[in-house]
């Protein structure tokens, strides 16, 4: 029997981990990303920054942890932070500032800070290990045919290190590059993990009947960072949680790194960065001061927060849904190429993470890899069949996440000081913790500690509400009751 070709687009996270899946099935695997070895430090990520921590939580230790790789899991997590829940920081009205931590689990379970280049080069080195998987770098897929199952890649010395949102590359007095060799590959199947700007996906849409829905929130991001502490080389903040400095319509957060820096964001709504970025140097310290008190000078001089906020591009978020996530039995698309979602959750990489394990058990579920004689249905058929179960499974689970990332923001930046938030949140953990049986959990507990298919946790947390609801109703309608009947009892309403 011929040994299936799996091509894999996209060698982050998600494509370095579908290509360890597939390799370890038997497949002959081979890796093309259009951007150097993510390896080297010189790499630019496709976000455009040299640094980002991750929030790795159970559905991509999950994901790793199947990925029938010894001491993958391992050597990840031992380079991970252990945040065991948000510092949320403020300033009183009497100028005191302070800080109060809320436990992400009534269990007492935590999420962990990683670095994505840190978990990108474990991933490589596994697969680089691996007799039947070859990397090639540099490479641009430039088209594809899904009937014909032959792809095009562009052959790049170098790879350009910009991109249009955010050129940083003067091309102006260069001279006309030569232009790049053109390869063709033939696959069986391909695999397309190549980010929300996706090429596997682009050229997909040429074949497939695909429904697609791109929508960019009026908020953008810009990168800080807090260097550790001068005096002694430690951690300038509690180093197992997630800093958050809620602001209403926008909010500073920060995640801890291994080297005891923390890797900063700020989001807020385009009008709000423009503002900024028109102000003097000192009426940007002192909007920075006024809405994340604490932040600076206490944490990031005046100089590197002006410096920062000037040479850090200010990117914007963007939410990406679409379906079908496959064509026949030839393509599929994962991870944010098949439903980008904005970073308020930390679910992105996760759920990309989890697309592979869910992928892959169901086509081991449809005998895609028994290679028996036997069986009634060829092998084309019995992955299109996967792909298109893989398609209707997870669709409406990504969809759910993409909406669950959206309201979340707002928690974060507002609702995490709001009474009814922390009333509910202790309601629902005393009934998990007293009442097991009842399976009461937190949208969070479900979404970050369980693997729980996202439109379940949509579904049980909606249900959780109305009963919530419910009883808050009842006990206003026995209040007013019992507030009546006393009146009553005294001489009646007025008297």
């Amino acid at each position: 029997m011929t040994v299936p070709k799996v091509i894999v687009i996209g060698a982050g996270p998600v494509g370095a981990l579908a290509a360890l899946y597939a390799a370890n099935r038997g497949d002959n695997v081979e890796i093309y990303d259009l951007r150097s070895d993510l390896r080297d430090p010189s790499t630019t990520p496709l976000n455009f920054t040299k640094s980002i921590n991750l929030a790795l939580s159970e559905r991509g230790i999950n994901s790793m942890r199947h990925a029938r790789c010894e001491g993958l899991l391992d050597a990840v997590l031992s380079e991970t932070i252990p945040m065991h829940g948000r510092m949320i920081h403020g300033q009183r009205p009497s100028g005191e500032l302070y800080e109060e931590s809320q436990q992400y689990d009534a269990q007492g379970r935590f999420i962990r800070a990683v670095d994505r280049a840190g978990l990108n080069k474990r991933l490589l080195e596994h697969l680089e290990q691996m007799p039947n998987v070859t990397l090639y770098f540099n490479h641009k897929l430039t088209g594809a045919d899904f009937n014909r199952n032959v792809a095009w890649f562009e052959q790049r010395q170098q790879a350009r290190t910009d991109h249009a949102q955010n050129p940083t590359e003067d091309t102006s007095m260069k001279a006309e590059p030569e232009r790049p060799k053109e390869i063709s590959v033939e696959f069986d199947f391909l695999i397309g993990a190549d980010g929300a700007h996706s090429a596997s996906r682009y050229h997909m849409m040429k074949f497939a009947r695909l429904t697609y829905q791109q929508e960019y929130i009026d908020t953008l991001w810009c990168e800080f960072h807090i260097e550790p502490r001068a005096v002694d080389g430690s951690f300038a903040l509690s180093p197992n949680h997630l800093h958050i400095w809620p602001g209403g319509s926008f909010m500073f957060i920060a995640i801890p790194s291994l080297d005891k820096s923390f890797t900063c964001t700020l989001f807020a709504p385009e009008s709000y960065f423009a503002s900024l970025s028109t102000a003097t140097s000192d009426q940007l310290v002192s909007s920075f001061s006024r809405s994340f008190p604490g932040v600076c000078p206490e944490l990031i001089s005046p100089t590197n927060l002006k410096r920062q906020f000037a040479e850090n591009p200010h990117l914007p978020l963007i939410s990406i849904k679409c379906t079908p996530y496959h064509y026949k039995s030839n393509v599929v698309i994962l991870g944010d190429a098949a439903h980008a979602m904005v970073p308020f959750y930390g679910q992105g990489m996760n759920a990309g993470l989890e697309d592979v394990r869910v992928l892959f058990d169901i086509l081991d579920a449809h005998d895609v890899y028994n290679d028996s004689p036997k069986l009634a249905t060829s092998l084309k058929e019995r992955r299109g069949g996967a792909l298109n179960a893989y398609t209707l499974q997870r669709a409406p689970d990504a969809a759910a996440i993409n909406d669950l990332a959206l309201r979340n923001y707002e928690e974060m930046r507002s609702g995490v000081i709001s009474p009814i938030y922390r009333m509910r949140k202790w309601l629902e953990e005393t009934v998990n913790v007293f009442l097991p049986g009842l399976g009461w959990r937190t949208q969070y507990t479900r979404v970050s500690f369980e693997n729980q298919p996202y439109s379940e946790v949509e579904k049980a947390v909606a249900r959780q509400g109305r009963v919530i609801v419910a009883a808050i109703g009842l006990g206003v309608f026995g209040i007013t009751g019992l507030t009546a009947l006393g009146l009553l009892r005294r001489g009646g309403f007025g008297h």
